[in-house]
């Protein structure tokens, strides 16, 4: 594991001191091995490490590449780590989206276009006033991925798409078993947005963030 843990960190340092940029294609895997002082196992090995992160891409038949590098591509190595979430830890979850979404939706209350507040609104009219639980879970993440996506932000937005997997069961839950669940989400959504149109980002944060202590609060009343 050491001698492929090196070849990881020099494939890494060629790619942080730019000698191998987003799109670039790895030299020939002898060539390589033979610059970095490395076996060919041992690189391998690492090709295989840094493509499951997505900092690297093999094609078959082509070579090895460079991605883009982009936030939401190499973020998705968290979503598949959160996917390994004990129930225990949800209220760690809704802690850390309780830190970042309130203040994406405050930034985005800066940003925001008249569209996509047409748009959020759409989707709150469509969804009714006796939704299903299901179908108020789907639009209450379809809705706030909305919402973080205007922030403009490439990184928080994908961090907390990657966080949202594991709060989704406690928030079905929670549209099962507490009396006033789906009306109190559709009053926070419409306030949530009534501040965004109004611009109040001091407004949209604290809606954002009374809205997600409330799934919280509940959870750890329900444990």
């Amino acid at each position: 594991m050491a001698v492929t843990d090196e070849a990881i960190e020099k494939i890494k340092g060629m790619i942080v001191s730019g000698a191998l940029r987003p799109g670039d294609r790895l030299p020939k895997e002898s060539e390589l091995a033979a610059e970095l002082g490395l076996s060919r196992n041992s690189l391998r090995e690492a090709v295989r490490a840094l493509a499951l992160i997505r900092i690297l891409d093999v094609r078959q038949g082509d070579g090895t590449y460079v991605t883009s590098l982009d936030p939401q591509l190499l973020l998705e190595a968290l979503s598949f780590v959160v996917d390994f979430h004990r129930d225990d830890t949800v209220l760690e979850f809704l802690a850390v989206r309780r830190i970042l979404e309130p203040a994406a939706t405050g930034m985005a209350a800066g940003r925001i276009t008249a569209a996509e507040l047409d748009g959020l609104q759409a989707q709150l009219d469509a969804l009714g006033t006796d939704p299903s639980v299901e179908e108020l879970v789907a639009c209450d993440l379809e809705f706030h991925r909305r919402i973080v996506a205007a922030a403009g932000n490439s990184v928080l937005c994908s961090l907390l798409d990657g966080l949202s997997g594991p709060t989704t069961r406690a928030r079905v839950w929670r549209g099962l078993t507490q009396k006033d669940a789906v009306a109190r989400t559709l009053t926070e959504h419409r306030a949530i947005l009534g501040a965004l149109r109004d611009a109040d980002a001091e407004a949209a944060r604290a809606w954002a963030t009374v809205h997600i202590a409330s799934v919280e609060q509940w959870l750890r009343t329900s444990l």
